[in-house]
């Protein structure tokens, strides 16, 4: 086996951890976490994909826009078998009990959820649903957009979170693994490439969406680094479960900002 990871190794790593979809994973050392972390945009864009499809298949046998909708926030989860909320409702139990970091470590690796972690899903599913609705509901292409724009913006966030210098909070875990991995400028050019990216789709709806879909990525992206900051503080590092939490936040920004002005 070649010493350096090809591109191909860093794509079964991002499809490989970051989804169920079937793909054998042949090298878990750093140099393929690291060209795995930069494509976990794509990895996010297929998720987007798929449940945009699942909206879109919904809506056109009749179903309406809520259903549809909420059909298309349960395709991720699926996708991911949870792990994304479940980091969420467990970085809210730990940040929320306002414990030492070493406590709310051990909170955040417990089996249950705790009031902190329920109400923070509850809420954020609710905002997602409630804002694919209302973007599904006014057009289908806007719809569209935002599942496929929320999806790999959400990834992207783990891309920058797993930059040099962001240190890992456990010595295990798929924190550790990934912490520290992509370079600065390796995680500028991600962002730049998914903001233009999504600006260029927004461009297919008109110049409003392009601008509207470009300021949600960075704005979804200044959230997610408020968030991981915050982490790092508390916890001491980054933690699977804070990768799940900053996922779920860049998403739900982005949804809530395409749906602002309309």
């Amino acid at each position: 086996m070649s010493t350096t990871p090809s591109p191909l190794d860093g794509l079964r790593f991002a499809f490989g951890t970051l989804t169920v979809l079937p793909v054998t994973v042949t090298r878990w050392d750093r140099g393929a976490a690291r060209g795995g972390m930069l494509a976990a945009p794509v990895a996010g864009l297929v998720v987007g994909a798929l449940a945009a499809g699942c909206a879109l298949a919904l809506l056109a046998l009749g179903a309406g826009a809520l259903l549809a909708c909420a059909a298309a926030a349960a395709v991720p989860a699926v996708l991911t078998r949870g792990l994304h909320l479940d980091g969420l409702a467990d970085t809210a139990d730990g940040l929320g009990s306002g414990k030492p970091a070493e406590d709310a470590l051990r909170i955040m690796k417990q089996s249950d959820i705790g009031p902190f972690g329920v109400l923070t899903l509850v809420f954020v599913l609710l905002a997602q649903v409630a804002a694919l609705a209302q973007l599904y509901g006014g057009s289908w292409g806007r719809g569209t957009l935002a599942a496929l724009v929320s999806a790999a913006t959400a990834r992207l966030a783990l891309t920058l979170a797993a930059r040099r210098g962001v240190p890992a909070a456990r010595p295990e875990g798929l924190g550790a693994a990934v912490a520290g991995v992509v370079p600065a400028g390796g995680a500028a050019g991600a962002a730049a490439l998914v903001t233009a990216a999504a600006a260029a789709g927004g461009a297919l709806l008109g110049v409003y969406d392009a601008l509207r879909a470009a300021l949600a990525v960075l704005l979804a992206l200044a959230a997610a680094e408020l968030l991981l900051r915050h982490c790092v503080r508390r916890f001491g590092g980054v933690t699977g479960d804070v990768f799940g939490a900053l996922a779920e936040t860049a998403a739900t920004v982005v949804l809530l900002v395409l749906c602002l002005g309309r």
